[in-house]
């Protein structure tokens, strides 16, 4: 791995309240999404950078998003002090990814180099476009790679600190 062990992943963040007698609707990105309760403690944390750990959470599906019982939150305005705080756990919580499956926190900060060894800077991050993932390569220009093994992306190396790309420099 890359020694990212003390960095956080974010799983999802808190939505709303359901009902009155404080539970929250949480927004899950794990897969499936209820997976969410697997991983903890949280750290729940709001847009200023103040975090908090939590916890005993508990849940289930609940159409669009999931319903959760959070320690501590029992009304309604405990809730509405929640609504808008993302939730990530530690990386060392979430378990080894299979063969050819990667984190995309532990992508980030990885050298991009294309197949003719022509260095495009490091991975500054991912995102989904809903075909697939897209790399987001920084150096002498922004470069947008579609995260398609093998077609574009040829290998990880994290001994080397390397993704290999099939990818034209002019893109």
């Amino acid at each position: 791995m890359t020694g990212n062990t003390t960095r956080h992943i974010l799983l999802g963040r808190v939505v709303g309240a359901f009902g009155v007698r404080g539970q929250v609707k949480i927004e899950s990105w794990t897969e499936p999404r209820e997976a969410i309760f697997r991983y903890q403690p949280w750290t729940l944390r709001d847009a200023a950078g103040n975090a908090r750990e939590l916890s005993g959470a508990r849940g289930r599906n609940s159409g669009k998003h999931l319903v959760a019982d959070l320690p501590g939150v029992e009304d309604r305005d405990a809730v509405d002090a929640l609504v808008g705080l993302e939730i990530s756990v530690p990386r060392s919580a979430l378990p080894p990814p299979r063969p050819d499956e990667y984190y995309w926190v532990d992508l980030e900060g990885l050298r991009v180099i294309n197949a003719d060894g022509r260095d495009f800077g490091i991975v500054s991050h991912l995102f989904s476009t809903g075909a697939n993932d897209v790399l987001v390569a920084k150096g002498d220009k922004e470069r947008l790679i579609p995260f398609v093994q093998p077609e574009f992306v040829t290998g990880v190396d994290f001994q080397a600190g390397v993704v290999g790309v099939d990818w034209d420099p002019e893109f």
